[in-house]
């Protein structure tokens, strides 16, 4: 994996959608797990995958955890 980054993954927006941080850079807006994983693979992370993303100690959930997709 590249070098670690900071990922950040904030609470649900009204339309259940979560923006995503990785290092200094917003990625862009999630509706679910593959949205994730897909920014982080365009950010260097080629080997995430969904259970990568639901276990990593990097990923940090604000607003609830890897279920949490509604406001």
């Amino acid at each position: 994996m590249a070098d670690a980054q900071p990922i950040v993954i904030y609470p649900p927006a009204e339309d259940g959608g979560r923006r995503v941080r990785v290092g200094d850079h917003f990625r862009g807006m999630a509706y679910g797990l593959l949205d994730i994983v897909e920014f982080l693979q365009l950010a260097g992370l080629e080997d995430a995958d969904e259970a990568w993303v639901r276990e990593s100690g990097l990923v940090e959930w604000r607003g609830g955890g890897p279920d949490a997709w509604q406001h």
